[in-house]
C-alpha cells in the first residue's frame, strides 16, 4: 500500500529496529558558486556565509555532535574557495577537536566548469577510496535545527536511505523533489521539481550510502546523465535499490536565496539566543 506523505501506518523516521553500528565518513558539498546570492558571494562561498551569528558550515557540522563511530568530515569544495575552508576548518577542529576534517578541492574555477554535485561525491570517493565504508551525505547549505544522529542511526546498516521533510505547501514543493513512501518507509515514486504533485513530501539534501551503493554513481554517471542535482541520483536508484525514508524534526531550512537567507538567519539566531 503506498503512502502519500504520514498517512499509512508507517511514519518516516520511526527506527523500527536498532542495527550494530559500523564507523561512517561524512561529505559536506560545498563546491558550488552561489550565483543566486551574488554579490555576497562573489568573494565568500555560501557554506561560510553568516547565519544566527555564525558561518552555515558551523550550524552543519554542530549537528553531527553525537553521531556514533564518525570518522572523517570531508568538505568537498572548489579552487576559488579551498584555503577559505582549510581555515574554517582548522579554527574548528581547534574548539571540537573530536572531528577530524579534511577539505578536497575539485579543481573547477567557476560555474562553467563545476562538476556538479553527484560528480563532486564520485570524485572524493575515488581518489579518497571510500567506497569500503558507508558514507553521510550533506548539502553546505541545508541548515537542520536538530542533531543529525538520529537520521544516522536509523540509517545504518541499509543500502540507501534518504531525509525527507514535509514542506506543507503545494506551491513550495514544485522547487524540490517530490516522493511518495509504501507502508515500509521506502520510496515508491520520485518525481523531480514536480509541475504536478503528489503531496508535499520532499527528499532533501541529506543521504546514507552504504558502499553498494557508493560504487554505482560511476555506472549513473557513465551515460552522461545529470551531475549536478543530487536528487537525481536518488531518482535514478529508487527503481534499482530499495531506498528508505527518514522524516526529519525540527525545521528545514535550505539556503537557496538572499530571502530564506534572511530567514534563516532569523530562525537561527532566535534559537542562538535561547541557548546563551
Amino acid at each position: 500500500m503506498e503512502a502519500v506523505l504520514n498517512r499509512s501506518k508507517y511514519k518516516p523516521g520511526l527506527c523500527l529496529s536498532r542495527i550494530r553500528f559500523d564507523f561512517v565518513n561524512a561529505l559536506i558539498l560545498a563546491a558550488g558558486y552561489a550565483t543566486r546570492l551574488y554579490p555576497l558571494t562573489l568573494k565568500k562561498a555560501k557554506p561560510l556565509l553568516l547565519v544566527g551569528g555564525k558561518p552555515i558550515m558551523e550550524w552543519v557540522v554542530d549537528n553531527l555532535v553525537g553521531v556514533r563511530d564518525l570518522d572523517t568530515i570531508y568538505v568537498v569544495t572548489n579552487d576559488k574557495f579551498a584555503a577559505d575552508f582549510e581555515a574554517w576548518s582548522e579554527r574548528y577542529q581547534e574548539r571540537h577537536p573530536q572531528f577530524k576534517f579534511k577539505v578536497i578541492n575539485d579543481g573547477s574555477t567557476s560555474d562553467e566548469d563545476k562538476l556538479g554535485a553527484i560528480g563532486d561525491i564520485n570524485f572524493v570517493v575515488t581518489r579518497e577510496n571510500l567506497a569500503q565504508s558507508s558514507l553521510l551525505i550533506i548539502a553546505g547549505d541545508n541548515l537542520f535545527t536538530e542533531s543529525l544522529a538520529n537520521f544516522v542511526d536509523c540509517a545504518t546498516g541499509t543500502d540507501a536511505t534518504v531525509a525527507v521533510y514535509d514542506v506543507g505547501d503545494i506551491e513550495a514543493i514544485k522547487k524540490y523533489g517530490n516522493i511518495t513512501v509504501d507502508a515500509e518507509g521506502i520510496i515508491s515514486r520520485f518525481e523531480e521539481k514536480p509541475k504536478n504533485p503528489q503531496g508535499t513530501l520532499a527528499a532533501i539534501a541529506l543521504y546514507y550510502y552504504s558502499p553498494a551503493v557508493l560504487s554505482l554513481l560511476t555506472t549513473y554517471l557513465a551515460p552522461g546523465n545529470n551531475p549536478d542535482q543530487p536528487g537525481r541520483f536518488v531518482q535514478w536508484l529508487y527503481t534499482r535499490k530499495p531506498v528508505k525514508t527518514f522524516q526529519i524534526k525540527g525545521k528545514w531550512l535550505d539556503i537557496g536565496s538572499k530571502e530564506t537567507l534572511e530567514n534563516a538567519d532569523q530562525i537561527l539566531g532566535k534559537i542562538k539566543g535561547e541557548y546563551q
